[in-house]
Protein backbone atom coordinates (compact mmCIF):
# COMPACT_ATOMS: atom_id res chain seq x y z
CA UNK A 1 0.00 0.00 0.00
CA UNK A 2 1.12 3.54 -0.75
CA UNK A 3 -0.35 6.75 0.66
CA UNK A 4 -0.23 10.09 -1.15
CA UNK A 5 -1.87 13.46 -0.56
CA UNK A 6 -4.22 14.70 -3.27
CA UNK A 7 -6.36 17.77 -3.82
CA UNK A 8 -9.84 17.52 -5.35
CA UNK A 9 -11.03 21.10 -4.98
CA UNK A 10 -13.49 21.24 -7.90
CA UNK A 11 -16.32 19.15 -9.33
CA UNK A 12 -14.40 18.72 -12.60
CA UNK A 13 -11.35 17.43 -10.74
CA UNK A 14 -13.46 14.89 -8.84
CA UNK A 15 -15.07 13.63 -12.06
CA UNK A 16 -11.78 13.28 -13.92
CA UNK A 17 -10.12 11.68 -10.85
CA UNK A 18 -12.81 8.99 -10.61
CA UNK A 19 -12.63 8.37 -14.38
CA UNK A 20 -8.84 8.00 -14.13
CA UNK A 21 -8.77 5.53 -11.23
CA UNK A 22 -11.66 3.33 -12.41
CA UNK A 23 -9.37 2.13 -15.23
CA UNK A 24 -7.27 0.26 -12.64
CA UNK A 25 -8.18 -2.98 -10.86
CA UNK A 26 -6.56 -1.80 -7.62
CA UNK A 27 -8.51 -0.55 -4.60
CA UNK A 28 -8.29 3.13 -3.67
CA UNK A 29 -9.42 4.64 -0.34
CA UNK A 30 -9.72 8.32 0.54
CA UNK A 31 -9.04 9.07 4.20
CA UNK A 32 -10.22 12.29 5.80
CA UNK A 33 -10.01 12.30 9.58
CA UNK A 34 -11.86 9.20 10.76
CA UNK A 35 -13.72 8.69 7.48
CA UNK A 36 -12.55 6.16 4.89
CA UNK A 37 -14.32 6.32 1.53
CA UNK A 38 -14.01 4.19 -1.61
CA UNK A 39 -12.24 6.58 -3.99
CA UNK A 40 -14.15 5.17 -6.97
CA UNK A 41 -17.44 6.46 -5.50
CA UNK A 42 -18.29 10.00 -6.62
CA UNK A 43 -21.04 10.28 -4.00
CA UNK A 44 -18.63 9.14 -1.29
CA UNK A 45 -16.05 11.70 -2.33
CA UNK A 46 -18.57 14.53 -2.14
CA UNK A 47 -19.34 13.54 1.47
CA UNK A 48 -15.78 14.56 2.42
CA UNK A 49 -14.37 18.01 3.15
CA UNK A 50 -12.65 18.76 -0.16
CA UNK A 51 -11.41 22.22 0.82
CA UNK A 52 -8.08 20.75 1.97
CA UNK A 53 -5.83 17.95 0.70
CA UNK A 54 -6.84 14.40 1.63
CA UNK A 55 -4.94 11.11 1.86
CA UNK A 56 -5.31 8.54 -0.89
CA UNK A 57 -4.38 4.95 -0.01
CA UNK A 58 -3.47 2.91 -3.08
CA UNK A 59 -3.75 -0.86 -2.59
CA UNK A 60 -1.85 -2.13 -5.64
CA UNK A 61 0.85 -4.71 -6.20
CA UNK A 62 1.51 -3.99 -9.86
CA UNK A 63 1.08 -0.87 -11.98
CA UNK A 64 2.14 1.49 -9.17
CA UNK A 65 4.28 3.60 -11.53
CA UNK A 66 1.42 3.87 -14.04
CA UNK A 67 -1.05 4.76 -11.29
CA UNK A 68 1.22 7.48 -9.87
CA UNK A 69 1.79 8.93 -13.33
CA UNK A 70 -1.96 9.02 -13.96
CA UNK A 71 -2.59 10.68 -10.57
CA UNK A 72 0.13 13.33 -11.00
CA UNK A 73 -2.31 16.22 -11.70
CA UNK A 74 -4.01 15.64 -8.31
CA UNK A 75 -0.95 15.08 -6.10
CA UNK A 76 0.11 17.81 -3.68
CA UNK A 77 3.27 17.89 -1.55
Amino acid sequence: MKTIKICLNSIEKVKSFVNDITRFDADFDLVSGRYVIDAKSIMGIFSLDLSKPIDLNIHAQEEMDTILTTLQPYIVD
